[in-house]
């Protein structure tokens, strides 16, 4: 939409500079009349639903509105032509018009307008917000001493049936709850209760259930850029990434044993009712997938686990003498994990890869470990950000072509993805046939 928009603007600026030129004129009373179209073609278009209000089209919208009552005023005024015509002033203001609209379509151009892969389940679906707080952790990323708030999010049927098997979500690194939200509707719509975590300042941006916001921690955030860059020693990188585990798993169990507990004891009409506390599943992507794995690794009441695109961090048990000491154990519950090219491109130029990749060594001394790798994609395509903003994608992560050339369809990666996470937890928390990596 943003690109339509842009083009319009060139075709009607370039038509009407081009006219002033050629009678040698402003032509005001055409310029009123084109900035007064443009202000009720943007209502109708958004009262059609054609534009889907939303923060991308904010300044465009004042800035369209600005013009529409310049135009009204231009129209009203006498006289409309006074000032000498200069060929240059004509051809600088349609230039500055077409910047000024360039720079109010940026947000709709960052973040095109999108529709998420519908849920394939028949059961409708609804979502309820909540923050829970922990007295017994204090909050590390302030020097407030108050104690750390978790903000959660849950999507389950509403026909209030069940009780259903519990799914909790944990999102990647500057991610947010809301990461996966045609995977948690395709669940929810299954027959799935999905519960997705917002941890705070890892989070992109949280906010509770009165409204505060919290940002992405500076630090943080700068942390995950060196050690992607190289910039840090293996065991610097490790002391970092485990203090990252040990908040991230921290919260993971306390939103867990908070559900569970409200589950135990529902209040009347709340989605705590339609919790089946016996089949849970754990999913994340990247550091949540890292994060929940090790959760699913250590509790005895979690049945299945989903990694989108992450080793198995907590897996690495310390560094000392320039190398890792890694976790024998089979992996005790069926896991899924779902690469993209990037994260199999790494780890095959790794010499002995089943011995020094943790998710790899679990996969080749554990039974039930499915690897899943989805061609032609990239970290982000298993996340709804790729419809979201493909734009701030391509600035993350290369594009990885397929082959012949052809990137992989964003809107059917995860179609396709789904339809696998579905299938794999329909076999280990309801019982419902076998698991197939195709999803089918």
């Amino acid at each position: 939409m943003g690109t339509w928009i842009l083009v319009v603007a060139l075709v009607s600026e370039v038509g009407y500079t081009g006219y002033c030129l050629a009678t040698r004129s402003r032509q005001r009373r055409i310029q009123g009349y084109l900035r007064i179209g443009a202000l009720l073609a943007f209502v109708l278009l958004a009262l059609i639903s054609v534009i889907q209000w939303s923060f991308r089209w904010y300044i465009l919208a004042f800035l369209l509105f600005v013009w529409g009552v310049w135009g009204i005023w231009d129209l009203v005024r006498r006289p409309l032509e006074t000032a000498e015509f200069r060929p240059a002033g004509a051809i600088w203001r349609g230039v500055a018009t077409l910047v000024l609209v360039m720079v109010a379509v940026t947000p709709g151009l960052i973040f095109p307008q999108f529709t998420l892969p519908p849920a394939t389940g028949g059961l409708p679906v609804s979502t309820a917000l909540y923050s829970y707080t922990d007295t017994s952790r204090v909050e590390t990323y302030t020097d407030t001493g108050a104690p750390r708030e978790v903000n959660v999010e849950f999507w389950y049927p509403q026909d209030g049936g069940g009780p259903y098997p519990l799914i909790v979500f944990s999102h990647g690194t500057a991610g947010t709850k809301t990461s996966n939200a045609s995977t948690f509707m395709d669940l929810a719509s299954h027959g799935y209760v999905v519960c997705s975590i917002d941890h705070p300042y890892q989070a992109l941006i949280t906010v509770d259930a009165s409204g505060s916001r919290v940002f992405v921690d500076r630090t943080y955030l700068q942390e995950f850029l060196d050690i992607n860059n190289g910039k840090l020693d293996e065991a610097t990188t490790f002391r970092i990434e485990q203090a990252w585990m040990d908040l991230r798993t921290a919260d993971i169990n306390f939103v867990l044993d908070t559900v569970l507990e409200k589950a135990a004891n529902p209040e009347q009409g709340s989605v705590y009712g339609l919790i089946d506390p016996t089949r849970i599943g754990l999913m994340g992507h990247s550091m949540g997938g890292a994060a929940t794995a090790e959760v699913a690794r250590e509790r005895t009441d979690v049945d299945a686990e989903v990694d989108l695109d992450a080793d198995l961090m907590g897996d690495y048990l310390a560094y000392a003498d320039g190398k890792y000491v890694m976790n024998d154990k089979p992996y005790p519950v069926p896991l899924l994990v779902v690469y993209a090219d990037d994260l199999v491109r790494l780890m095959d130029a790794i010499p002995d890869a089943n011995e020094v990749v943790a998710v790899k060594r679990a996969a080749a001394v554990s039974d039930h470990v499915y690897q899943v790798h989805l061609e032609g994609t990239n970290h982000l395509s298993l996340t709804d950000v790729s419809l979201a903003s493909p734009f701030l994608v391509s600035l993350v992560t290369a594009a990885v072509p397929k082959a012949g050339g052809q990137a992989v369809d964003s809107y059917a990666t995860l179609q396709r993805m789904n339809g696998i996470v579905l299938n794999f937890f329909d076999s280990f928390l309801k019982g419902d046939g076998s698991f197939s990596v195709s999803g089918d």
